[in-house]
């Protein structure tokens, strides 16, 4: 449940009605010129307006390359998907971080090898402990991060 490359995946997200139609409304709000799809700077705002953040130019290319080549922007079903996956992966960060943090019981911004064995016996008392040990040093040594956390011994 720690590590995104062991195999944890965010769930399938739906969005409420309410939020739906919030996103909507966004993007007709952010298609002045009502061209039916989003610019790049289009969707810099939408973004802004949604996640209160400026995307990268990076995030702003990745996302109008995935467009589809006979339009000039993002139609209102790719906006739709693509701030779904958006909302799913905010979730699923806000998850592991509160999961996370449950386990980083002095506020230490890293779990020790003691948290991390406590952890593991919270969460599966049944298990050997030399897996736990085995995890942690596989973390360590892959010098893997949890969302932006590191482990210390």
């Amino acid at each position: 449940m720690f590590f995104s490359d062991a195999g944890a995946r965010p769930r399938t997200w739906e969005a409420s009605p309410s939020e739906h139609k919030k996103w909507v409304e966004v993007f007709k709000a952010c298609d002045e010129d009502n061209k039916g799809y989003l610019s790049r700077e289009d969707f810099k705002v939408a973004v802004v307006m949604l996640f209160g953040y400026k995307p990268s130019k990076i995030e702003a290319d990745a996302v109008m390359s995935s467009v589809n080549p006979n339009t000039s922007g993002l139609t209102l079903e790719e906006f739709l998907n693509i701030i779904r996956k958006k909302k799913e992966a905010q979730l699923y960060r806000n998850e592991i971080r509160h999961i996370f943090t449950a386990f980083d019981r002095h506020y230490r911004g890293y779990l020790t090898l003691e948290d991390f064995q406590k952890a593991f016996k919270q969460v599966a008392p049944k298990l050997p402990e030399r897996i736990a040990l085995e995890v942690f040093r596989m973390s360590r040594k892959w010098n893997h991060t949890v969302s932006g956390f590191f482990y210390s011994t």
